[in-house]
């Protein structure tokens, strides 16, 4: 080998060595394997366990198509070469043919052939396009390191934004929902279920976000099935192919290719299983996204158990509340009331007797009516006990405090515009106090703590399904409490609502709230046709 073309193969095996992305180390080999080897084309294909090709990169001329049974033919070591093809004769035109595997991780990853060159190949030749291969073969595994790495820092950021999430208050359905689209996006699978008990002792799709979700959703999991296998025993599993399996039990995946399964366990107990699925075609999930995945689901898991310990604490609190409120309305107010209700009946039978003058049934009633006006004094402070501390701030610095808290969740600051009958309040500083006053006093309590609902629902939606840049928050009141309206429009410059999402507890509750109040809920496009605007009405009166 002369030192021009030793200087070349260096050269050649430094940049296939030195490239971190797969796709352009595996496109760079053909090239210059071909320019080395003087072949006029050359192709190369990655290949799965099944030694099925999954993708396949070609340069130079087109010449005639290869059969697959000399391209199998292959060796996972050395190579083969032919400078007669007679034995092919649908190869005619064809006078040679080179190739050569690359192995990553000591596994056939890849065949190579060339074809077309003038002179022939020969043995020289044939060990330099090893060197290039077997360099390849490590710039393919450096490039594999690398996505390893990336890909790492993508599962630890998105569990750590998981379980912030869902340890601010999200309930255990849409925390469900949010780590199936967390995984599936982070994973880069085409589509995520999450199996949990169903029916009586049966476990189904409970959670499906992606490709035939719809389809998917319900579909139950027999006791024999991967799935169960995962639950019973907590450790995750591999499916190279459902499409090529054996044995499929749930008819509904065999369309899809590469599965990991993943428990979800906290405490040592599993609480369901999630599965992460690829569409035919699609690379397979390796062991250490199974590693990762498993992690996520088990970091997660907690994070909902202590979400829901949480609320069965706030449960706790609210029963003993109630029992408190219930012990005060007895101690204080019934027992007034059935005082008063015992003199208004002893009164009514000496009336009956007629042995009550008008000056004793007058002080009766007075002492009577001053009971009563006792026991609504009493329910009224417990009822004023049981507001929520915030209540008594103004409905405009609610709504201030519900967007200025929103951004810590948006990533940016929502804006804002508050108007009363068509001015903003905000533009208006010489007179801002006495409009506030007005409209607070237009907007009753009860529909103050309905708005400041609404507002709150809607940049939580934002936050968790909108994928936005931009928000919008306004208010308008118009007219008097006797026919005036309350108008409150939310909208983002998001991916807009999901048509295929069936579960939209937060617009239910806006739409309930708006119907108690006699007014409306609706749905339209949002900031610049994008994303979703929410717009809700209610009367003043």
């Amino acid at each position: 080998m002369s030192e021009k073309s030793d200087f070349r193969l260096l050269e050649a095996v430094l940049d296939l060595t030195s490239n971190l992305d797969s796709r352009r180390t595996l496109k760079a080999l053909v090239e210059q394997a071909c320019h080395l080897a003087g072949a006029r084309h050359g192709t190369l294909s990655v290949i799965d366990t099944w030694g099925d090709t999954v993708m396949e990169i070609m340069h130079g001329e087109k010449l005639a198509v290869i059969p697959q049974e000399l391209i199998v033919q292959i060796p996972t070591s050395g190579h083969l070469l032919f400078n007669d093809l007679s034995d092919y004769p649908e190869l005619s035109g064809i006078e040679n043919f080179l190739g050569v595997p690359i192995l990553v991780h000591g596994r056939m990853y890849a065949r190579m052939y060339l074809t077309g060159t003038h002179h022939g190949f020969n043995e020289h030749t044939a060990h330099i396009v090893e060197a290039l291969a077997h360099a390849t073969g490590v710039g393919v595994e450096n490039a594999q390191l690398y996505s390893d790495a990336r890909r790492r820092e993508r599962w630890i950021t998105a569990s750590q934004s998981l379980t912030t999430t869902m340890l601010e208050g999200t309930d255990e359905e849409d925390a469900l929902v949010l780590i199936a689209q967390t995984v599936r996006e982070v994973a880069r699978a085409d589509t995520a279920v999450i199996v949990l008990p169903s029916v009586g002792d049966t476990w189904a799709a409970e959670i499906t976000e992606g490709h035939d979700a719809d389809r998917i959703l319900g579909a139950v999991f027999p006791a024999e099935g991967r799935a169960m296998q995962v639950l019973a025993e907590g450790t995750g599993m591999l499916v190279d192919s459902l499409a090529r399996a054996t044995s499929l039990r749930v008819p509904v995946l065999s369309t899809f290719g590469p599965a990991l399964y993943a428990p979800l366990r906290s405490r040592g107990r599993s609480l369901g299983v999630l599965i992460l699925l690829r569409l035919q075609g699609a690379p397979e999930f390796d062991s250490s996204e199974l590693t990762l995945a498993e992690s996520l689901a088990s970091q997660a898991t907690l994070a909902l158990a202590l979400a829901s310990a949480r609320h069965a604490e706030d449960m706790a609190s609210l029963l003993d509340e109630r029992d408190r409120i219930g012990r005060d309305l007895h101690d204080f107010a019934i027992q007034q009331l059935f005082a008063t209700g015992m003199r208004l009946d002893a009164a009514k039978q000496k009336i009956h007797a007629g042995d009550l003058d008008r000056e004793t049934l007058i002080a009766a009633l007075d002492h009577s009516l001053a009971g009563i006006d006792e026991a609504v004094r009493q329910i009224r402070a417990i009822v004023h006990d049981l507001r929520e501390p915030d209540r008594t701030v103004g409905l405009v610095e609610r709504v201030r405090r519900e967007s200025s808290l929103s951004r810590s969740f948006l990533g940016f600051a929502p804006s804002l515009l508050i108007c009363l009958d068509d001015h903003a309040i905000n533009q208006d500083e010489d007179h801002e106090e006495n409009m506030i006053a007005d409209l607070e006093a237009r907007v009753g309590l009860d529909l103050s703590d309905d708005v400041v609902a609404v507002v709150r629902e809607g940049l939580s939606n934002i936050a968790r399904h909108a994928r936005a840049t931009a928000g919008q928050v306004r208010i308008d009141v118009t007219g008097q409490e006797s026919d005036g309206m309350i108008h409150v429009s939310i909208a983002d410059d998001g991916q807009g609502i999901d048509p295929h999402r069936t579960r939209n507890s937060g617009l239910s509750n806006m739409t309930e709230r708006a119907r108690r109040h006699g007014g409306s809920f609706t749905l339209s496009d949002g900031i610049g046709g994008r994303g979703t605007r929410i717009t809700w009405c209610a009367p003043l009166s």
